[in-house]
Order: structure tokens, then C-alpha cells, then sequence
């Protein structure tokens, strides 16, 4: 068995560990199967090598987190299964034909949560006229979350600022970019830059006052205002039960994409604080989880 991070973050590392233990109550342990893991540098060379040592080792099966890992096994893999999880977006990135099934040699879960819900959630704790994003138009699952804020900014009367971010280096022309625009709040998609560097975002904005929300998991834990996530660990745990299934015998294209059951709406009032914020009860009444 192999598995695939595309970078080295929390929310891959938990699904993993939720991968691991789940693939273990299934019968599969260490007597019997053996997990080689590579998390490498966050780029396209890197992914491609790492999916072809996996091919050269004969693994029965890869699991890949995060949308850039799975094109990336998709595209190098010869006829090893791919089971995904943590990708946002599987259809709108080519990675899968229809929720029904992948219509390719993978199955797996779906991350993808509404925007439109934490964008409007966020319009109920502060006006905002002007949306800042932070994306990395190169990294397909954050060019889906880029698309689907476009769409909701467009339907709601927001203008979209868009900065495009494609190494942690561009962070701070970026964030340059997004302040002197005077921006009313920042998205921050699930792209590379912006979540190895999110903390950062946060304070930074903080200091002028302007909220973060995301959809990542983890994000309000790190400070954003307000998250609206999927759980990684379920995601791990469904790519441990269709693991399991395909090791059973079953094809990966006749699996449906799964969906996340688990999403929560979080709202940091610990955020809201240092930005002057008041939350209003039904948002606290919306909220499935309370940062106090």
C-alpha cells in the first residue's frame, strides 16, 4: 500500500492517521500489509517521482491526499488504484467523470463544501463590499474554490480581488496587494501558499482589522474568523473502507464519489474579539462548533 500527501499539513496528516487506524480494524495491520508514505516538496516533479517509485515497488493500491497528489497519481499510475481523499472538487478537476462513479480507476471522497455559505455567514458579522482571495491558479482544487467565488461574489454584489499565489514567496506582495485595495474581509483557498503560511495571513490581517475565512480544515483553529469544514478524519476513513473494497475484489470506477457528512460551521469568537466583532445569535445558532 502507498500513500501520497500533497504537502506536509495537518488536515493530510490527520486523514492519513484516520486512514491508518480505520484500515487496521479491517483486519489489515502490519502482519499483513505494509504503508510506504511519501509526503515531498510541494511540486509537480516531485508528485510524478513519488507515484513512479511507487509503481516500481508494486503497490497494490495508492492513496493520495489533496487534489494536486491524485492528478499526479492518475497521470503516472499504470494500473494501480488510486483511492482520493481531500479533493475538492473531483468532477470540476477532472479527477472523476460524475459523483456516480469516476469512470477511471479510482474512487474516493469529496471535500467540497459550499462557499456560498461561509461567504454569506460572513456577511452576517460585518458588511462586506470588497472580498480579497488569496488562490494559486496553477493548483486546480484552489481554481475550483477561485470559480465557485467568483460566482457567489457576482450573485451577492461583491467585488472580487483576486491574488494569485504561487509559492510562499509571493505572500507578502499579495497581502500588499489585498490591503492597499482595502479589502472588507480574505478567503483563503486550499492553495499550497496559503495554507503552509495561513497563521501569518491571520495576523497580519488582524492588525488592519480585516477578517479571514476558509474552508480548510483547521482554519479556525488558526485564527480565521469563521471556517465552514469538512472532517479530515471521516475522509480517511472512507478511503480505508474503499480501500478495503477494492483489495475485496470490487472495481474502483463501480464506487461513487463519496460526500463529506461530517462539515462543520465554526466561528471563532476569540477572532471575532480582536476584530470588534459582534456575533449575532443566529449565526451562533447556525454554528456547529463555538471558539470561545
Amino acid at each position: 500500500m502507498a500513500a501520497l500527501l500533497t504537502c506536509d499539513l495537518p488536515r493530510y496528516r490527520d486523514a492519513h492517521k484516520a486512514f491508518v487506524k480505520a484500515l487496521v480494524q479491517k483486519g489489515y495491520d502490519q502482519s499483513n500489509v505494509e504503508v510506504i508514505t511519501q509526503t515531498p516538496n510541494p511540486d509537480l516533479i516531485s508528485w510524478s517521482n513519488s507515484i513512479r517509485k511507487f509503481n516500481a515497488i508494486g503497490a497494490d493500491v495508492i492513496v493520495a491526499y489533496g487534489t494536486s497528489a491524485t492528478l499526479a497519481a492518475l497521470r503516472e499510475a499504470q494500473d494501480i488504484p488510486v483511492v482520493f481523499a481531500d479533493v475538492y472538487g473531483p468532477v470540476e478537476t477532472g479527477i472523476a467523470k460524475s459523483m456516480t462513479s469516476s469512470g477511471r480507476n479510482s474512487a474516493g471522497v469529496s471535500s467540497k463544501v459550499p462557499l456560498v455559505t461561509l461567504i454569506k455567514t460572513a456577511m452576517e458579522l460585518k458588511q462586506i463590499k470588497t472580498l480579497g482571495i488569496i488562490c494559486a491558479n496553477r493548483e486546480e482544487g484552489a481554481l475550483v474554490q477561485l470559480k465557485e467565488a467568483r460566482k457567489v461574489a457576482a450573485q451577492a454584489g461583491i467585488v472580487l480581488v483576486e491574488a494569485n499565489v504561487g509559492s510562499p514567496t509571493g505572500l507578502d506582495a499579495a497581502l500588499a496587494t489585498l490591503f492597499a485595495t482595502r479589502v472588507d474581509c480574505i478567503y483563503v483557498t486550499e492553495c499550497t501558499a496559503g495554507s503552509r503560511s495561513f497563521e501569518k495571513i491571520v495576523h497580519r490581517s488582524n492588525e488592519l482589522k480585516i477578517p479571514v475565512i476558509s474552508q480548510m480544515p483547521g482554519a479556525a483553529h488558526k485564527g480565521a474568523l469563521i471556517s465552514l469544514e469538512a472532517d479530515p478524519v471521516e475522509q480517511g476513513q472512507i478511503a480505508a473502507e474503499y480501500v478495503a473494497r477494492i483489495l475485496g475484489g470490487k472495481k474502483p470506477s463501480h464506487l461513487p464519489v463519496a460526500t463529506p457528512k461530517r462539515v462543520d460551521l465554526i466561528v471563532n469568537m476569540k477572532a471575532a474579539r480582536l476584530l470588534d466583532l459582534n456575533v449575532p445569535f443566529p449565526v451562533l445558532t447556525a454554528a456547529t462548533r463555538v471558539l470561545k
